[in-house]
């Protein structure tokens, strides 16, 4: 399901342990580290398609985890040229993702990568809030930036300011501004 504007629907998921840390898990035969994040399907709901993904992508059921908080809207990222197909019928430039903050009550043991014939991820740490946006590729940069610069006050009531400080200068973008439509007020 791709929408008018060539974006992909999908939900993005920050898994935290009760002391702030965050799952940050490596793409199977790749280098590359992120958080869980999948497709929705056309009949979910955001909520729907982020318990899917989190039990394809991590083993984790509902009962592992609380909702803390989640981004009011879509937050998109653009795919570099190069991983733009553009054969196909329709063009996705990118993904329009909701993302959601979920505190992780269960034991590491709960955490199964091997569930589904195609696994995501091969390996998993547990790594500092922050830390993702500078070790993500450089395409998901911002739209991680976003992602936890929004829930990192849910982060906050959990795991405490130092568990989650305000972010080191420099790493959030800068505000975007408001689009203005002409001929309204």
């Amino acid at each position: 399901m791709i929408d008018p504007d060539g974006f992909r629907p999908n939900v993005g998921i920050v898994l935290m342990h009760e002391d702030g840390r965050v799952f940050w898990a490596r793409r199977v035969h790749r280098d590359g580290w992120q958080f869980p994040q999948g497709g929705m399907n056309t009949d979910e709901t955001p909520l729907e398609a982020m318990y899917r993904e989190l039990r394809e992508e991590t083993g984790l059921l509902p009962e592992h985890v609380d909702v803390l908080g989640a981004t009011p809207g879509w937050l998109r990222y653009r795919l570099p040229p190069r991983a733009v197909r553009r054969h196909d019928r329709l063009v996705c430039i990118g993904q329009k993702q909701v993302w959601f903050l979920l505190r992780f009550k269960g034991a590491d043991d709960d955490l199964r990568l091997d569930l589904t014939d195609k696994p995501e991820f091969d390996g998993w740490r547990w790594v500092d809030f922050w830390y993702p946006m500078e070790h993500v590729v450089t395409f998901k940069r911002g739209v991680y930036a976003r992602a936890l610069d929004h829930l990192a006050p849910f982060a906050r009531a959990v795991a405490g300011a130092q568990a989650v400080p305000p972010p080191a200068e420099g790493l959030l973008p800068p505000p975007r501004p408001s689009l203005r439509r002409f001929g309204r007020r």
